[in-house]
């Protein structure tokens, strides 16, 4: 998708803390480097769930005809919407959204985030490439809270990394916050 610049919509869903959003964030960034806060709208579907947002916010910024590119970045000729937590959307938003989705599928591609795939309606899940993210497992999560409480010089044995973990079930997020109210 980077090298050809061609995205699909896409619904990303799993359990909470296990880099969904970081994904399309991430990849975002590849594809639009310093442009991407002018081609990105990220919306909290848990805040912002009914069919008003659809109408005053996803179909403006859908709307929008994309600027020039910059050199570097394949810039493709579209913009990205991003739903998180799109399981909390309303029936009629998400049905709202699979109308915009047919009619701004040309510059705007979609990107709904969720933790229970079974709340998205199939009119809209059958519109997007689906990608299931599973628990971290032990090593990386036990791993990556060894490196931060190293880069906070925090004193931390492993037993209560492990705690953590267990405690976490693989929510990286939530065993990050642990570990700040360890410290």
């Amino acid at each position: 998708s980077i090298e050809e610049g061609n995205l699909p919509h896409l619904l990303l869903y799993g359990p909470p803390g296990t880099g969904k959003t970081s994904v399309i964030l991430a990849l975002a960034h590849e594809l639009f480097g310093p442009e991407m806060h002018n081609r990105v709208l990220e919306l909290n579907a848990s805040d912002e769930r009914g069919i008003d947002v659809i109408r005053q916010k996803v179909i403006l910024f859908a709307q929008q005809t994309v600027r020039k590119t910059i050199s570097g970045y394949p810039s493709p000729p579209y913009k990205i919407i991003i739903m998180d937590e799109a399981d909390s959307l309303t029936m009629d938003a998400q049905g709202a959204l699979r109308r915009v989705i047919e009619m701004y599928s040309k510059v705007t591609r979609f990107c709904f985030i969720c933790n229970y795939v079974s709340k998205i309606i199939p009119a809209l899940s059958s519109r997007c490439a689906r990608f299931e993210f599973g628990s971290l497992p032990r090593e990386h999560v036990v791993d990556r809270l060894r490196f931060i409480s190293d880069q906070e010089q925090m004193t931390i044995d492993n037993d209560a990394l492990q705690f953590i973990y267990d405690q976490t079930k693989g929510d990286l997020r939530s065993g990050i916050h642990l570990l700040q109210n360890a410290q």
